[in-house]
């Protein structure tokens, strides 16, 4: 039997599946320029966390993240003390690894040290796309790179920062998640949106 629904069917990229949660990530927030310094951190601490994993494994706990780290608020994590940090190990809402823990500690006091140097973490990132978003036009998931020359320059200076877990391949993630990069199929309906 004939599906007509077929015909009005939004085409998307296709890592997002069918799970909604992934699908209204991909649709709302993923490739959106970023100008937010607090969505900014939140952004680096769940990419952090994602190293090694799936995007959906850190979307599904996203909310349990924003609960056990305050917000996602780097004044208070440049706060946290061992105490914390263990009683952060001992929840299982999140993901509990304490090198990715430390790191998220570490990394709000860097981002603190970049806002006052800058004047906000925004400014001091879009720097290594020239302030503009990269459009790109690929057609194939495959085409997709892991990494790209702006992201190794992102990672270079953010290492040098002090920031943990910003290896290029992350660094490009981050740039896709935050509108820096528009890696959106041109097959997809968010690909021109963008733009």
């Amino acid at each position: 039997m004939m599906n007509f629904h077929t015909e009005n069917k939004i085409e998307r990229c296709q890592w997002p599946g069918e799970h909604p949660l992934m699908i209204a990530y991909h649709d709302n927030e993923w490739g959106v320029p970023l100008h937010d310094d607090g969505k900014w951190f939140e952004f680096l601490v769940l990419d952090a966390f994602q190293a090694g994993l799936s995007w959906k494994t850190i979307l599904l706990k996203r909310e349990n993240f924003r609960a056990a780290f305050d917000g996602f608020d780097p004044q208070k994590i440049a706060r946290y003390d061992s105490a914390k940090i263990e009683k952060l190990l001992s929840n299982d809402g999140i993901i509990r690894n304490r090198l990715k823990i430390n790191a998220t500690v570490t990394n709000a006091r860097c981002f603190l040290k970049i806002q006052q140097q800058h004047g906000s973490f925004d400014r001091f990132i879009w720097q290594f796309t020239g302030g503009q978003t990269i459009v790109n036009s690929f057609r194939l998931s495959s085409e997709i790179p892991a990494r790209s020359p702006e992201s190794d320059a992102m990672s270079k200076a953010m290492i040098s920062h002090g920031f943990k877990f910003v290896g290029s391949t992350i660094c490009y993630a981050f740039m896709q998640a935050a509108g820096m990069v528009n890696d959106h199929l041109v097959s997809c309906f968010r690909h021109s949106s963008h733009q």
